[in-house]
């Protein structure tokens, strides 16, 4: 694991974690002990592909990235129709929910699957805001739990298991009945991203995609959980997720959502066409603005100090906005090891995922993804950060005020997943201090992977440096 030791943006000086209105040092000791040594390292640049934004937009949100799903007549028996219509789609989609698409199968039969929005779509203070990711969906279940009952209803309707509608549902099933029981979180909210992509992939050949009933490789049960980062911030970032393992082409790297129902690599490098169009409309998204007022005083002083604190690894805003793109050591950050360590550690299933990626498909061609680990986390642009909490790589801190205070920090809480049960005062969702977990509803930092440590910048601030900083983030 290599780490630099960097300077600021425009100075020589180590990064270091900002001391709010020191004292002068009137002790006389010549050699007084110096403040720790911020590790980061700067992602480089990647290039990526352009395309157009408006017909990203259509195919996102209509496209047939996943081909395979739920014979549509029987979808809407068994679920109704939802006239929302949140994405403004036309046709057969206008009475569909905004995270689920009918496509048409290879083989004509028109079906209904999910689409990203399970994952990159939410509300926030009763707004639907798509980019935004999903804060409340429930992955405490075995979503293959009513598969059995599934498959007898579309085997009823159609006619038996040779029917063209069994034949256009038959990968859905494979698929949900290989992540059901292997993504199971201990918490509604958090999502098992991570493990549904170590579990198809255990059924596909790396340079075929095709799938395969036996596995290449057992997969434990065990999950390590992820929050969901929203899409307007990958514009400025030069590696995807948490963990900065996406590098190289971005686009290529959307295609991995489609190993849910993708029939082989000719499927995928149809789709490699359009995902420079999503790619596009991602880089169009903006943050949604803070709906409460903001004291513009109070906001103005928790600037300086966030210049003076933070600005030297989230980067700079306003007209001449600045991002670092540093991928900060666990040693330095502190957070929760064990999503860096997943990928960072030799095991077998990093090492298969590793080559599964690098050195198939994926990870070959004129346009490769790169998965590259480094291990820590990359500290993240802040653009919108009033409207994502919970926060953390693992969502495991409910307010920015408590990101900021770590000896404050629940170790149980719950809350009550509404988008508008929001405490405008500690920036975050309004939650209930628990004395243990209680239900799904009660995140357990002392768990695996859900754990709440590090991050303690801000922990020498006083109240009122700490109030103005939460001002200014709000404005960001």
């Amino acid at each position: 694991m290599l780490f630099l030791c960097i300077v600021c943006s425009c100075s020589n000086d180590n990064i270091e974690p900002f001391e709010p209105n020191p004292e002068p040092d009137n002790t006389g000791n010549p050699d007084p002990t110096p403040k720790p040594v911020i590790e980061v390292n700067a992602i480089p640049a990647q290039s990526q592909r352009n395309g157009d934004s408006n017909t990203g937009y259509e195919f996102l949100t209509s496209g047939d990235y996943m081909s395979s799903g739920i014979p549509y007549d029987a979808f809407l028996t068994g679920f109704g129709e939802d006239n929302e219509n949140l994405l403004g789609r036309t046709g057969d989609n206008a009475v569909i929910p905004y995270d689920y698409t009918a496509v048409t199968a290879p083989n004509g039969v028109r079906v209904v699957g999910p689409n990203c929005m399970q994952c990159h779509a939410g509300r926030i203070n009763g707004e639907f805001v798509i980019g935004l990711g999903s804060h409340d969906t429930d992955f405490t279940v075995d979503r293959s739990s009513d598969i059995a009952l599934l498959n007898s209803a579309i085997s009823f309707l159609y006619g038996g298991q040779t029917s063209d509608e069994w034949a256009a549902y038959d990968q859905f099933r494979k698929s949900i009945v290989a992540i059901g029981p292997k993504t199971i979180t201990e918490t509604k909210g958090v999502n098992p991203a991570d493990k549904i992509t170590q579990v198809l992939i255990a059924h596909r050949d790396k340079n075929t995609l095709e799938w395969s009933d036996e596995t290449y490789l057992e997969i434990s049960n065990e999950v390590i959980p992820t929050d969901v980062p929203a899409w307007w911030l990958l514009k400025k970032k030069n590696a995807m997720f948490y963990h900065g393992i996406g590098r190289g082409d971005f686009c290529k790297s959307f295609i991995g959502s489609s190993l849910l129902t993708l029939a082989d690599k000719a499927k995928a490098e149809k789709l490699d066409e359009k995902m420079v169009d999503v790619l596009a409309y991602i880089y169009s998204l903006e943050p949604p603005t803070y709906p409460f007022a903001i004291d513009p005083n109070m906001a103005e002083e928790g600037k300086v100090i966030f210049e003076n604190t933070c600005s030297s690894c989230h980067g700079n805003y306003g007209s001449s906005p600045t991002y670092h793109n540093y991928m900060v050591s666990l040693n330095s950050v502190g957070t929760d090891p064990e999503l860096s360590n997943h990928y960072n550690l030799s095991s077998s299933i990093n090492d298969y995922f590793m080559d599964w990626f690098n050195t198939g498909w994926f990870g070959t061609g004129s346009n490769p993804l790169e998965i590259v680990s480094e291990g820590g986390y990359i500290a993240p642009p802040l653009d919108g950060i009033w409207a994502t909490a919970p926060y953390f790589h693992n969502a495991s801190v409910p307010t920015l005020e408590d990101v900021l205070d770590s000896k404050n920090r629940p170790k149980y809480w719950s809350r009550s997943y509404d988008s508008s049960d929001y405490d405008q005062f500690r920036v975050g969702w309004n939650y209930k201090t628990e004395s243990s977990k209680i239900d799904k509803n009660t995140y357990d930092t002392t768990l695996k992977g859900y754990g709440n440590e590090g991050h303690t910048f801000g922990d020498e601030l006083t109240n009122m440096e700490r109030m103005a900083l939460l001002e200014y983030l709000k404005s960001l």
